[in-house]
């Protein structure tokens, strides 16, 4: 996916459809962050886009929100609670060892739903939850040297626009999909952690899961595929889809 250069999202950055994308994505949060009422009210904001992101992001993956129980579907919505409510904690850690923050996150929101040895661990095996439906689950082996070539991108100084950033890593764990358990859910995090170390929603005030929600589960899929194919074409279709979730998940926002 990368390639071998000393900022392998260059050639990314240097595509105008991307790059329009983010650009106008960053510029609808950066509105929403510098509305008056949103900065009167920021503890209740920021709690309300940890639950309401928290819920979306549970659907995309099929949780029944409208009803909580004790059940699969119910559990995952309190997994995915959970997970949001811990993501502030690891953005610094995030900026310099992203494995370890995604391990470290796994840890919590996989809880119960695997074996305790699989906790915070990449998957060994080629079986992974799908609850997309994307099937073509790279094997462990290849999804471990990605996660690690993912990393080290991460941690390299780009051109790119932090919303590039977000959307590739995004990507990357959605399909590579390394834990067994939950990768789904870990990616759309991800985009709150890419958002908040790099300076575009510190506050994370932000909603985009509810961006990913209002665009549609089958939109959500197509772009995943189309990144998937590895062309120029489908990663600047998954690039330009996730840059429209972020800047109308920066529109849903709402003073509680």
């Amino acid at each position: 996916m990368f390639p071998t250069t000393a900022d392998p999202l260059a050639g990314l950055a240097s595509i105008p459809q991307v790059v329009e994308a983010a650009t106008a994505a960053r510029e609808e949060v950066d509105a929403l962050l510098w509305r008056r009422d949103i900065r009167g009210a920021a503890a209740e904001v920021a709690s309300a886009s940890r639950q309401r992101g928290a819920r979306d992001s549970a659907a995309i993956d099929g949780a029944d929100v409208a009803l909580v129980e004790d059940s699969p579907m119910g559990r995952l919505l309190d997994a995915s609670v959970v997970l949001t409510a811990a993501v502030p904690t690891q953005v610094d850690v995030f900026a310099t060892a992203p494995l370890q923050a995604l391990a470290h996150l796994h840890a919590l929101v996989a809880h119960g739903f695997v074996p305790p040895e699989e906790l915070g661990r990449p998957r060994s095996g080629d079986v992974a939850d799908d609850p997309l439906h994307l099937g073509g689950l790279p094997p462990a082996r290849a999804a471990a040297e990605r996660m690690t070539l993912l990393a080290r991108t991460l941690t390299t100084p780009t051109v790119a626009p932090a919303l590039l950033v977000a959307a590739v890593a995004h990507a990357e764990i959605a399909v590579l999909r390394p834990f067994s358990w939950g990768s789904g859910l870990l990616a759309r995090a991800v985009t709150r952690l890419v958002m908040a170390e790099r300076g575009v929603d510190p506050s994370l005030f932000s909603i985009p899961e509810n961006g990913m929600v209002e665009l549609g589960r089958s939109s959500y899929v197509r772009a995943l595929r189309a990144y998937v194919t590895g062309t120029r074409e489908g990663v600047t279709e998954f690039c330009v889809w996730h840059s429209a979730a972020v800047a109308a998940g920066a529109r849903a926002v709402v003073v509680p």
